[in-house]
């Protein structure tokens, strides 16, 4: 299981590379085994290009290296703390695309002002707090992580899987590594949106509420309809 997950980090953090979300090596992605609370991660600073199987650093929870021969990357705590605080998710994915960092340097949050973000988010893609300087003297990564979790205090983190970190860029989270570069990609793409938006039109409001639900609950939960069925499904319906 855990050489699965290696390949499956692995190829999150080409994907990267792939839709062109990071430059240099600004970004990384890491994937958890829940069975065995091992965290598979990107190591720091060494280029996409030049990553294999191998060069993924495997930590546990308490963000000891267990295997690999680099060192994990620096955001390896923010993961960790995610890992622990939501048991649901699978992948972390943390990169600075143009636009949704924009939004973070703001520290603007993105509103739903159309479907596209709806179909994916279930709301606003809220901003973090600066941490204190006493939390990053503390443990700066870490820190970015707490403030995280109590920005989520009252949001559920599986329906708007992605943070903007004040001054700083996004964080985007999924049940996988793959589902968490993809929402990496959405953000981007609807914070560009969003700032056409209100370049467009300064005073335009958020999409109504009723709106925004349909079109979340069309593609997410017991009730979502957008798509093909499984195979399985078409068999029994058959």
């Amino acid at each position: 299981m855990l050489e699965k997950l290696r390949r499956a980090v692995l190829q999150a953090n080409l994907d990267l590379c792939r839709y062109n979300l990071v430059t240099l090596t600004w970004g990384n992605v890491s994937g958890i085994d829940r069975e065995s609370g091992r965290v598979v991660i990107k190591p720091s600073g060494i280029p996409y290009e030049k990553l294999s199987t191998d060069d993924m650093v495997v930590v546990n929870l308490d963000g000891n290296v267990l295997e690999g021969k680099w060192r994990p990357s620096s955001d390896t705590p923010t993961h960790l703390v995610l890992y622990r605080e939501y048991q649901n998710i699978g992948g972390i994915a943390h990169v600075h695309s143009e636009f949704a960092s924009a939004f973070a340097q703001a520290c603007y949050e993105i509103s739903c002002y159309g479907t596209t973000h709806a179909d994916h988010f279930a709301g606003t893609i809220p901003v973090t707090r600066f941490p204190t300087d006493l939390e990053i003297n503390s443990g700066y990564e870490a820190a970015i992580g707490d403030v995280i979790v109590e920005r989520f205090e009252h949001i559920d983190p599986m329906t708007v899987p992605a943070v903007l970190v004040a001054g700083h860029a996004p964080f985007t989270w999924g049940k996988t590594p793959d589902e968490a570069v993809r929402h990496s990609l959405v953000l981007e793409k609807i914070a560009k949106m969003a700032l056409n938006t209100l370049l467009l039109r300064p005073d335009i409001q958020e999409l109504p509420e009723y709106i925004l639900d349909k079109h979340y609950t069309r593609k997410h939960g017991p009730n979502a309809y957008y798509g093909q069925q499984n195979r399985n499904n078409r068999r029994k319906a058959s």
